[in-house]
């Protein structure tokens, strides 16, 4: 598709201020929006949300920025009991359209990941500086590039008098790489639209699906006794190697993933297929003791057709379930002493929108009139999943290569801001339509 006049004068007022596309994204990449543990006091989330409403109001949007209740994000399975958002404000702007066209929604995280070891960065990790062509700093890809491409793309249709049909809204939360809360306390707000553009870093490929994750800690018990005295049998009283019984199940589990690699099924075109991977393993007291207890940490990956119908992995914690509990009465120690399950916080759904929504044709021409052709693709966990099982089907599509994200020297190259920044302006023209 040949651009449009409208798309033409938007392609060239961003590249003409390309200068200041890049100084958005240095300014963002100057808040220390490092993300939370639980109880950590907030950084600079208001500070910067009040620099993104304050820009986005001179542009003619509506803003409202908030901190979300406790209650107003109660009952979901992403946010840990306790957490609050004193200090971490949520952040909405939105550009009335002139009516008839459908609505856009633009989002983005502010939170980034911790910087350490600090001293490996080539420069301060806040103080973004460009070299050789890119932009470097702690967001740069993950993902103040992207917020400041969607930004900078509402600001130029505005400054430029393109009015939409329908509205553009611009939504900027907290507590992404953390929990997810900040996702849910946008949708739980109000915020939604026809489609949603996640700008997380793709290299201009269209996320269409993401995967699910369960986090279980398994604790096998085991019988303690000195190692230098010969045992008697643990029916009467012997000592028990916990790691040892531990292996009981994590071969059983091994079994469960080699059994979904090997079921069409549970194969997808755009994920990699679900894993069931060690992430910890604890045991053991003392260096000449049988250890009594060895704790197995999990990180379970599923995919979209393993989920129920909100995303979560509601089979794929039974199937493990009762895996161990198969796996314990095979094995006489176990069967009476049998392993305990807890599932932690942190979890996350899976979701998938059709390759026919309307908002995922219309990224793939728009990236591949700009010179940025991409394709279908999977992506790891987003905010877009909550905003899709919410009714606002949504796709991922920004700048830069994500394998620099949580980096040292994380950077992305200032052509992929403005190529993105171009691609979403189109987008928006041609999904919302052109007053």
């Amino acid at each position: 598709m040949s651009l449009t006049e409208s798309e033409r004068l938007v392609t060239e007022e961003i590249e003409r201020r390309r200068d200041e596309l890049v100084a958005l994204a240095t300014d963002l990449i100057g808040y220390d929006t490092i993300s939370r543990d639980l109880e950590d006091p907030p950084r600079e989330e208001a500070d910067l949300q009040e620099y993104l409403a304050e820009r986005l109001r001179a542009a003619g949007a509506k803003t409202e920025a908030w901190e979300p209740t406790p209650e107003d994000v109660a009952g979901s399975r992403l946010v840990p009991p306790g957490l609050r958002f004193d200090g971490r404000p949520q952040m909405v702007a939105r550009f009335p359209g002139a009516g008839g066209g459908r609505s856009l929604l633009l989002n983005g995280h502010i939170d980034v990941v911790p910087v350490d070891p600090r001293e490996e960065w080539t420069s301060d990790p806040f103080q973004a500086q460009v070299r050789g062509g890119s932009l470097y700093g702690r967001g740069a890809v993950d993902m103040k590039g992207g917020i400041a491409t969607m930004v900078f793309a509402a600001e130029v249709l505005a400054s430029l008098g393109l009015r939409l049909a329908g509205d553009l809204v611009v939504c900027t939360v907290t507590d992404e790489e953390s929990t997810g809360a900040g996702g849910v306390a946008a949708v739980n707000h109000g915020v939604s639209a026809d489609a949603a553009i996640v700008t997380e870093s793709t290299s201009f490929d269209v996320a269409i699906a993401c995967s699910g994750s369960l986090l279980p800690t398994i604790t096998v018990p085991g019988r303690s006794g000195h190692v230098s005295v010969e045992q008697p049998h643990w029916r009467t009283g012997g000592a028990v190697n916990a790691i040892d019984k531990a292996d009981v199940i994590r071969k059983a589990l091994d079994r469960l993933q080699e059994k979904w690699h090997g079921r069409p099924e549970y194969q997808h075109p755009y994920l990699s297929p679900g894993h069931i991977i060690t992430t910890e393993i604890s045991g053991g007291e003392w260096v000449v003791s049988y250890p009594s207890s060895c704790r197995l940490s999990y990180h379970v990956g599923y995919l979209p057709a393993q989920a129920d119908e909100d995303g979560w992995g509601t089979a794929v914690q039974a199937e493990i379930v009762d895996l161990i509990e198969r796996a314990a009465k095979a094995d006489a120690w176990l069967a009476e002493k049998p392993p305990m399950i807890e599932w932690a916080a942190g979890g996350v759904p899976a979701a998938e929108i059709s390759a026919e929504e309307p908002i995922v044709y219309t990224m793939l021409a728009a990236g591949a009139d700009i010179g940025r052709p991409g394709q279908l693709a999977g992506t790891g966990w987003v905010d877009g999943a909550t905003f899709t099982h919410s009714g606002t089907p949504s796709i991922c599509f920004g700048p830069g290569d994500g394998r620099f994200a949580h980096a040292i020297d994380e950077h992305v190259p200032i052509d992929s801001l403005v190529h993105g920044a171009q691609a979403l302006a189109i987008a928006a023209l041609r999904f919302c339509g052109e007053d």
